[in-house]
């Protein structure tokens, strides 16, 4: 069943404990500004019981199509049960045809129930070197991270934490947080050209969208009068997840992005959260970043495969060829 009432969507997404951004109403905006046509689709049973929802961006590509279902299916605690039922309807509602391809990225929502449905159904796992991360065990504890924390990350927060100049700020005023989107997207602009690297992220396009939502979690960072980073995470029942960082030349000097993930680490654990997720390492391509992350924690994990579905088989190995690249 298509759901048009966007605040009972986001309601009935929250509810579920595996529930987060990219399954919630304001990422399937997002995509549609980027030229997606979204639909967010129920499954019920006969008594009328919620048991999964779906929020599919579709793409044409030709005469084929891509339905992309990220951050789901979600099901809930009776959807379970019926994971393969859930997939059967899902897939009949889409109504694939012979040039189509389903796509399901769980980014981190999966459930045993969910896995079990794809499974069931015919779906299958790509996944890549690139689709790992690194984890950080809330549950444990701040002294005990700290203690087993790389010495060289240890004496950059030190050092960050004794700069009287270095200032950490959580933003919750809508135009704070506006202007602090604004700065990331200039400072993220020019790290891209620094970098070398390019990604389809749009942050104008994403600019509202991340300000007016509290799960989105904005970090400033300034010396003195100015702001030397910003960075963004989001927040869901059980993960803080690492999301977007830019910064000025001026915050390597500084230290000002050690200060900032243990400043997310610290509000993780106030949340109640039991993962702080690094968002991503790539080892091969990106090695600084990673060499950062893993001077934190070394625990890593995968973040799960794509999960492919064609009618034509040829439709799902050749585009599973192409993803496993």
């Amino acid at each position: 069943m298509p759901v048009a009432d966007v605040p009972a969507w986001d309601e009935a997404v929250w509810a579920q404990g595996r529930g987060t951004i990219f399954s919630a109403s304001g990422w399937g905006t997002y995509k549609a500004r980027r030229g997606a046509a979204i639909a967010r689709l129920s499954v019920v049973d006969e008594a009328g019981d919620l048991l999964g929802l779906a929020q599919v961006q579709t793409r044409r590509r030709g005469p084929a199509r891509q339905l992309y279902v990220q951050g789901g299916p979600l099901l809930t605690d009776k959807g379970e049960r019926q994971g393969e039922a859930v997939t059967r309807a899902l897939l009949a509602h889409l109504a694939l045809r012979p040039l189509d391809l389903a796509v399901v990225d769980f980014a981190r929502a999966e459930s045993p129930g969910a896995v079990l449905g794809l499974l069931a159904t015919g779906f299958r796992p790509v996944t890549t070197a690139a689709r790992h991360t690194l984890e950080v065990d809330l549950t444990r504890g701040l002294d005990a991270i700290q203690a087993e924390m790389e010495p060289r990350w240890r004496k950059a927060l030190r050092k960050a934490e004794r700069n009287a100049g270095l200032t950490a700020r959580f933003l919750d005023d809508p135009a704070e947080r506006l202007a602090a989107f604004d700065a990331f997207a200039t400072m993220y602009d020019a790290l891209k050209t620094r970098k070398g690297f390019s990604n389809d992220f749009d942050a104008a396009a994403y600019r509202d969208l991340a300000a007016g939502d509290p799960r989105h979690v904005i970090l400033e960072i300034r010396e003195g009068d100015e702001p030397c980073l910003v960075r963004i995470a989001h927040l869901s029942r059980d993960r803080f997840t690492d999301f977007f960082t830019a910064s000025t030349e001026r915050a390597k000097a500084n230290a000002a992005a050690y200060l900032a993930v243990w400043s997310f680490l610290r509000r993780g654990a106030e949340a109640g959260c039991r993962v702080f997720d690094f968002g991503g390492i790539d080892p091969a391509n990106n090695r600084g970043v990673y060499d950062f992350k893993r001077g934190l924690t070394r625990a890593v994990a995968a973040s799960g495969p794509l999960w492919l579905y064609g009618r034509h088989r040829l439709v799902t190995a050749a585009a599973g060829a192409m993803l496993a690249r």
